[in-house]
């Protein structure tokens, strides 16, 4: 599906990769409603944007059933007949062992990450239907096909997303709605902060010898994905690099992980 003048939502959409998603998307002609938990970060995307009326701004938590119900008919509100929705908002855990990790943060995670994911299908199909053709997008991570120490619970849950997406999909096939799911790698945001988790004290995030993908690059590779109607989309040489090693041997990758991820445990 082109999204040249498509009606799109985007969560998550007041920083990182849920910022450069909408702007790539105004670039390519879209009409976009973002929405984020903050409005500061709203504010920074639609001073980015310089969209005019192309562009509206909600505050909205994606964990928030009811808000999430509400939020198609916002859309059609601002634009008229929503096209398709990236659900790009999640949140990391801090970097420690399950059995280390409080369980007030284990809900939090779940919540946004995969309730998040299907209050918004539940939300926006049902609006789709209607649609000459639709698009629906959900974020997951390399991390749902690869297990990262300290992430557990973070990649339960963007393994959860992933399986999810991939179950819409068998469900619309013959429908007029496309469905995609983003595997992306380690891209530079500041999910950490976002998350409020703090990196461990002897790791500078800065020196990292892991490559990154600007947010630029994941939000154009993304859109790409969606109007070639590709249902895995993977962001970064290391998502694609992984996704082939772990398919090889799942054990050897997870040891590979492991290792070189270890200095994050605190």
């Amino acid at each position: 599906m082109q999204v040249r003048n498509k009606v799109f939502a985007v969560t998550g959409g007041g920083s990182g990769i849920g910022q450069a998603l909408v702007l790539e998307l105004l670039s390519r002609g879209a009409r976009v409603a973002a929405t984020d938990i903050r409005q500061e970060g709203l504010d920074e995307t639609a001073a980015a944007a310089n969209a005019g009326d192309r562009l509206v701004t909600m505050i909205a938590d994606v964990s928030d059933r009811d808000a999430i119900n509400a939020l198609p008919s916002q859309v059609l509100d601002a634009f008229g007949p929503v096209d398709g929705y990236v659900n790009n908002a999640g949140i990391i855990q801090p970097f420690v062992k399950l059995k280390d990790l409080d369980y007030e943060v284990i809900q939090r995670v779940i919540n946004v990450n995969l309730y998040g994911t299907i209050h918004m299908a539940q939300a926006f199909v049902p609006y789709l239907l209607d649609r000459p053709e639709a698009h629906i997008c959900n974020l997951a991570s390399m991390g749902a096909f690869l297990p990262v120490p300290g992430q557990t619970i973070y990649g339960a849950s963007k393994a959860g997303v992933k399986l999810l997406t991939e179950g819409l999909y068998a469900e619309l096939l013959e429908s007029n709605i496309g469905v995609s799911v983003v595997m992306p790698g380690a891209v530079a945001t500041n999910i950490t902060a976002n998350s409020g988790v703090e990196m461990p004290g002897d790791v500078d995030p800065e020196e990292s010898s892991f490559p990154t993908t600007s947010p630029e690059d994941a939000a154009k590779t993304i859109v790409d994905g969606i109007e070639s109607d590709k249902l895995h989309i993977y962001v970064g040489k290391d998502a694609k690099l992984m996704n082939a090693a772990s398919r090889v041997s799942p054990r050897r990758a997870t040891h590979l992980i492991t290792k070189q991820m270890k200095d994050l445990l605190q």
